[in-house]
């Protein structure tokens, strides 16, 4: 079992426009709904590549009741706190003619300190059949920034691998537990320590000072752009495979999902990235977030290429 906690869930629509006009009336020609968010997108494609993955956070009101009959359908489990608030909704506009995608994301609201309560002690349950516990995603607002490193410190405690998608207090926190993985994108890693990472070096000299906090290993993605990996000893550059992407939203979840998915294999970490580059890819062929299929993985992973680098 892999435990994906993550506290801001949502619901996803999707709308695609032949062209997208800026303060003008855009009609759509498809509009998809579905589900979303990083532990969301994490579980869902954990389920598609065979494994048992169990989704806990916070659910609320009628979004919150669609979610849960989404991931019912995908006959993936589900632990979650049902809270007040209602589930917020994301939207994506697909421009086809520009090759261009907006997100609209819809803030997430805050949950009481006894709604925490009731996720630590599903958390507390629950990690102790796991091979693995996923962190993903914000904090809700005024929720504990502490939250992924006692996820991470139950995991350990558990002998579970430990992986941490976040920026901010929220992943400066989780080092201190030495979680097994840390995987911000870029942007995320640059504004966790606050300065502008320019070019590879910078990016790998602050990737160095997240293992010196504490995190095993760490991989960075940066879009189209190539990612990079380091274990504490070797450090690898890993290129994604070309592909005419149709929606990248949820491409770094995927990567994440499909990075936690190797290493349980046993595989080193360049290796693993082979194949967690695949799923992001795969991941940008479907139109909704995390709807990847297992044979575009497998496919693709041939056609990720991991160079090895010199520090």
């Amino acid at each position: 079992m892999i435990l994906c906690i993550g506290t801001t869930p949502a619901t996803q629509r999707v709308m695609v426009f032949r062209k997208l006009t800026l303060d003008a009336v855009n009609r759509a020609v498809t509009t998809l709904d579905g589900t979303a968010g990083k532990s969301v997108n994490v579980a869902k494609v954990l389920k598609a590549l065979g494994e048992r993955p169990v989704a806990a956070g916070f659910l609320g009101g009628d979004r919150g009741e669609q979610l849960r009959a989404d991931f019912e359908v995908r006959g993936i489990e589900l632990d979650f706190v049902k809270v007040a608030g209602r589930t917020r909704q994301c939207t994506t506009l697909l421009d086809t003619s520009a090759g261009t995608q907006t997100e609209l994301v819809e803030e997430s609201q805050a949950v009481s300190a006894a709604d925490y309560d009731k996720l630590m002690r599903i958390i507390r349950r629950r990690v102790q059949g796991c091979r693995a516990v996923v962190m993903s995603g914000t904090i809700t607002p005024g929720g504990p920034v502490d939250l992924y490193f006692q996820g991470a410190h139950l995991a350990h405690a558990a002998g579970a691998l430990s992986a941490v998608d976040a920026q901010g207090a929220a992943l400066i926190e989780a080092l201190r537990a030495k979680p097994g993985l840390v995987k911000p994108n870029r942007s995320e890693l640059a504004a966790t320590l606050g300065r502008e990472l320019m070019d590879q070096a910078a990016v790998m000299s602050a990737m160095r000072e997240l293992c010196e906090r504490g995190a095993q290993r760490v991989v960075v993605t940066a879009g189209k752009d190539p990612a990079l990996a380091f274990d504490g000893r070797s450090w690898w550059r890993v290129h994604a495979p070309r592909i005419d992407a149709v929606n990248p939203i949820g491409s770094g979840d995927a990567f994440t999902a499909g990075l936690v998915w190797r290493l349980l294999r046993g595989e080193d970490l360049g290796e693993a990235c082979r194949w967690a580059s695949a799923a992001g890819a795969a991941n940008a062929l479907t139109m909704l977030a995390g709807d990847v299929r297992r044979d575009d993985v497998e496919q693709l992973a041939g056609k990720a290429n991991v160079e090895p680098l010199k520090a």
